[in-house]
């Protein structure tokens, strides 16, 4: 288990980065319980040009000023006001690129994730969703702009040894972005082919 240097989330190419993020382990130590989930899907977000990215055409906000960080943050926001969606920045200052983490497979705690979600038993709605996944983990946007890779941090991601074959990662466009015209159909959105933990949408 090692948990991912800064050299990772630094690099430019964030839908490289969003495809090497499936199969790497979301950790979490809040309030003294480690939980995890191993990632089996992901979107990718680059500004200036993707018209779904917060940060598209450079803007920024006091929501998105986090993007523009070094790779390596946590950019958690609330969506329609109920669900704390997690981000990992990515690529040098500046460049305001990130990738949404849509889903995990449960590993550890799964016990106490079951009790965060409120569920008496283990089903796909555990964490398939990046809304779900983040109340799982204890994810909530009071931990944005944290630096993953320090030593103390509460969130942060393992290698384990147990990389996605190129051959088993499924390319489709994102979802929920009708807004985005050119963008909608951009196929940055990556599934484990064959995971029974992605999300429920297409």
């Amino acid at each position: 288990m090692k948990k991912l240097p800064p050299s990772f989330y630094t690099r430019s190419d964030v839908v490289q980065v969003s495809k090497e993020l499936l199969g790497k382990y979301l950790v979490t130590n809040i309030e003294g319980q480690l939980t995890s989930g191993k990632i089996v899907e992901t979107e990718a977000y680059s500004a200036p040009d993707d018209k779904a990215c917060h940060a598209y055409n450079n803007r920024r906000t006091k929501r998105t000023e986090i993007m523009f960080a070094e790779g390596g943050k946590a950019y958690i926001y609330l969506c329609y006001g109920i669900h704390h969606l997690f981000n990992v920045v990515t690529a040098k200052k500046d460049m305001a690129h990130a990738v949404l983490i849509r889903a995990v497979e449960p590993v550890d705690n799964i016990g106490e994730m079951l009790q965060r979600r409120k569920m008496d038993k283990l089903q796909r709605r555990l964490t398939a969703g990046p809304g779900t996944l983040s109340q799982a983990l204890g994810i909530t946007t009071q931990l944005t702009g944290i630096d993953m890779t320090a030593t103390d941090s509460p969130i942060w991601i393992e290698d384990r040894g147990k990389p996605i074959s190129p051959k088993n990662i499924i390319a489709s466009p994102r979802v929920g972005i009708g807004f985005a015209e050119e963008c909608i159909d951009w196929p940055w959105r990556f599934r484990v082919r064959g995971s029974a933990w992605t999300s429920l949408a297409g």
